[in-house]
């Protein structure tokens, strides 16, 4: 198993960010035509809520069915266990929710230049590692 380079991990995660703005729209959208929400004031909580409710199940449905997201799909990045084997809901939700703040305050980044295997932060707290899907696996970046 081999470690994507933090430029492919990179490129996925803008990619993500691209692919993740059409699911808050739609997401957004449904909360809005439910609530009757007129402003964006209205509900805030709630909204944010709801947001973080339906990206969680965005993630760890994909984490969980194949390891992939689409974006993870593209740049050729598996999630795995430790093992190298599947991760199951339980973890895909710690990894989830660990993301958050580690991803907010800069430290998964960081941390990966000074992790032995080049891990960021969530995945040596959620017992998961980040992998080059090997059958198909080309020089990308």
């Amino acid at each position: 198993m081999t470690v994507p380079s933090r430029m492919r991990r990179m490129a996925c995660l803008m990619y993500e960010g691209i692919l993740l703005f059409g699911v808050v729209f739609i997401a957004a959208y449904l909360f809005d035509t439910l609530t009757q929400s007129r402003h964006a004031l209205t509900l805030r909580h709630a909204r944010q809520a709801w947001l973080f409710f339906i990206l969680g199940l965005y993630f760890v449905w994909f984490w969980t069915h194949g390891g992939q997201t689409l974006a993870q799909k593209t740049w050729k990045i598996r999630v795995v266990d430790k093992d190298g084997a599947p991760i199951g809901v339980v973890r895909a939700a710690v990894r989830y929710l660990v993301c958050w703040p580690v991803a907010l305050s800069g430290l998964g980044l960081v941390w990966s230049w000074f992790d032995r295997d080049g891990q960021f932060l969530q995945d040596r707290i959620a017992g998961t590692q980040l992998i080059t899907h090997e059958a198909t696996h080309r020089s990308l970046v």
